[in-house]
């Protein structure tokens, strides 16, 4: 394992993207690891956090992290009894192209700085034949549940195609801070990132042409309303922006209860737990072969305890929207 680098950006690369000149100074590290490279700011521009996309002045200097030497590989990770027992707790589907877990909220999807304990370096525990499935997709830390992973590179393929398309049907359970008005519609128009009041980094809504604009679109109905303190809200995203559902109901007014990010003066509604009340619900999925996987999580405990303490039967038929 290397050390830290720091090295001179040379004229013959001005003007190349951070990305690619990576990848001709270490061709033996693999994309995905660079993705994450960059996406935890480990490496970094005259010490400031960039982007994949960034294009390179001569004479900038690009922080490297400490990276594996070519042909070393990282020892695999012993998994304990626990953390078998742990993973398999999750499991609530499973064929012989993937898995489908139920993922607690609190539990990070990947690592990052200061989290060392997430799904991608738990995976080894439910490996088939020695090989660990991989992941396809991401939810924040603080949502809950349906998480797919792959059992093999040729399920991983056609999965990733099928997210990155958007030939996934989502289907998100959340718990609104008041009422949203109107009770159902859809929410569309273009967010970027930027600064949230504690400067930490939030999703903000911008004008198209803005930089780092991208279109976002949810459908959303609401089945249930607690008075004006709180409603069940159906979500059904068409877009996969970085927190996209927590930004649109955001915008409407009526944020989801207990996100830290997102937040509104309206007082907390009495007994939920302060949590974020979000949870991934359920996927539809193509196959291939012509069919279709349905996917569908219980609620997580807290999300199940405001359900009852609200009133709200999860129960309910629901129609959804057509986009």
């Amino acid at each position: 394992m290397s050390g830290v680098q720091k090295i001179i950006v040379a004229e013959g690369d001005e003007g190349s993207r951070l990305d690619r000149w990576f990848k001709r100074q270490f061709p033996h590290i693999p994309h995905g690891r660079v993705e994450k490279l960059l996406r935890t700011g480990q490496l970094r521009i005259d010490g400031k956090r960039a982007k994949g996309k960034d294009r390179l002045d001569a004479g900038q200097t690009v922080r490297v992290p400490p990276l594996p030497e070519p042909g070393e590989k990282k020892p695999p990770r012993q998994m304990s009894d626990a953390d078998v027992n742990f993973m398999q707790a999750m499991v609530i589907y499973e064929d012989n192209d993937l898995i489908a877990l139920n993922k607690p909220a609190g539990l990070a999807v990947q690592g990052g700085t200061n989290t060392t304990r997430h799904i991608d370096g738990l995976l080894p525990a439910l490996a088939y034949k020695g090989t660990p499935p991989r992941l396809v997709h991401r939810l924040d830390k603080d949502t809950s549940g349906v998480l797919v992973v792959a059992k093999n590179a040729k399920s991983a393929a056609w999965l990733g195609k099928a997210f990155q398309g958007r030939n996934i049907q989502k289907i998100y359970w959340g718990i609104t801070n008041g009422v949203p008005r109107p009770s159902t519609g859809e929410i569309k128009g273009y967010v970027a990132k930027g600064d949230g009041i504690d400067g930490r980094e939030v999703m903000i809504a911008v004008k198209h042409g803005s930089e780092g604009a991208k279109h976002a679109r949810t459908l959303y109905q609401c089945p249930m309303e607690a008075g004006k303190r709180a409603a069940w809200v159906v979500m059904q995203p068409l877009t996969g922006r970085k927190h996209q559902l927590r930004l649109h109901m955001h915008l409407l007014g009526t944020p989801l209860a207990g996100d830290p990010k997102y937040t509104t003066d309206r007082e907390f509604p009495g007994g939920l737990k302060n949590a974020l009340h979000l949870h991934a619900k359920s996927l539809t999925i193509p196959h291939p072969d012509g069919s279709e996987i349905f996917l569908q999580a219980p609620l997580s405990n807290h999300m199940k305890r405001a359900f009852d303490l609200l009133g709200f039967d999860e129960h309910t038929h629901i129609e959804l929207m057509e986009p």
